[in-house]
């Protein structure tokens, strides 16, 4: 393991599994398997909650072990804005893929439209006009 790697909890293999108590009533668990494994916060706490109708014994069992050994969140230190992207990536792949073209397509035109003007006659000539304002206000 590197040191890149050692100092980051959220190494490469991230997809760790979690509870995460500010986004629960309880303990989190919902959320944090949630989270993992990409689904709705509230259809996982639906599932949970027929699971705890039809199986009380081992849903209990289960539910309370997990709140247990389970880190919290926080103590993960994670990194909100790549955690967003993540969860987005594991619920809709497809969707993701389709926002992250066309975000860089439409950069890729800006950046086109950029270099024209730069190397463009208006440019030099804008250049100048900045050059002769600012010796006209000394």
């Amino acid at each position: 393991m590197n040191d890149r790697n050692r100092n980051r909890p959220h190494s490469e293999g991230r997809r760790r599994l979690y509870r995460d108590p500010d986004r629960g009533p309880l303990f989190g668990v919902c959320a944090g398997i949630a989270d993992y494994f990409g689904f709705d916060t509230t259809g996982t706490r639906i599932v949970a909650i027929l699971s705890l109708i039809f199986f009380m014994p081992a849903t209990l069992l289960v539910y309370f072990g997990l709140a247990m050994m389970l880190p919290k969140r926080s103590t993960l230190a994670p990194d909100s804005e790549t955690d967003a992207l993540e969860r987005e990536v594991r619920a809709s792949p497809q969707g993701t893929l389709s926002s992250l073209r066309h975000r860089f397509r439409e950069l890729d035109l800006r950046m086109q439209r950029m270099e024209q003007y730069v190397t463009s006659a208006r440019f030099r000539l804008d250049r100048e006009f900045q050059d002769l304002e600012s010796r006209g206000e000394r």
